[in-house]
C-alpha cells in the first residue's frame, strides 16, 4: 500500500511537469502590440491572432508572428 501511495504520488507531481509547453500569439485591443504568452488568454482585451493555435516553442511563435497581418500593419 506504502509502494502504491508514493507511486501516485509522484506521478501525481512529474505528469505536469512533462505536460507540452504552448505558446501563444496575442494582441492587446487597447495598445495595438503582439506578444507570445505560454498561458491562453482569458480576459475580453487580449485575442489569440494568427492561425489560433498553440506552438509547441518560443521560437516557433516569434517566426510566426512575424508573418501575422494584425502585428505587422500599423494602426
Amino acid at each position: 500500500m506504502r509502494t502504491l501511495l508514493s507511486t501516485l504520488v509522484v506521478f501525481a507531481v512529474v505528469t505536469p511537469a512533462l505536460a507540452a509547453d504552448e505558446f501563444f500569439i496575442v494582441r492587446d485591443s487597447t495598445t495595438k502590440k503582439c506578444t507570445i504568452v505560454d498561458k491562453r488568454p482569458t480576459g475580453t482585451t487580449i485575442t489569440i491572432v494568427g492561425s489560433g493555435t498553440a506552438y509547441p516553442t518560443r521560437e516557433l511563435a516569434t517566426v510566426a508572428m512575424r508573418s501575422v497581418k494584425a502585428c505587422t500593419e500599423e494602426d
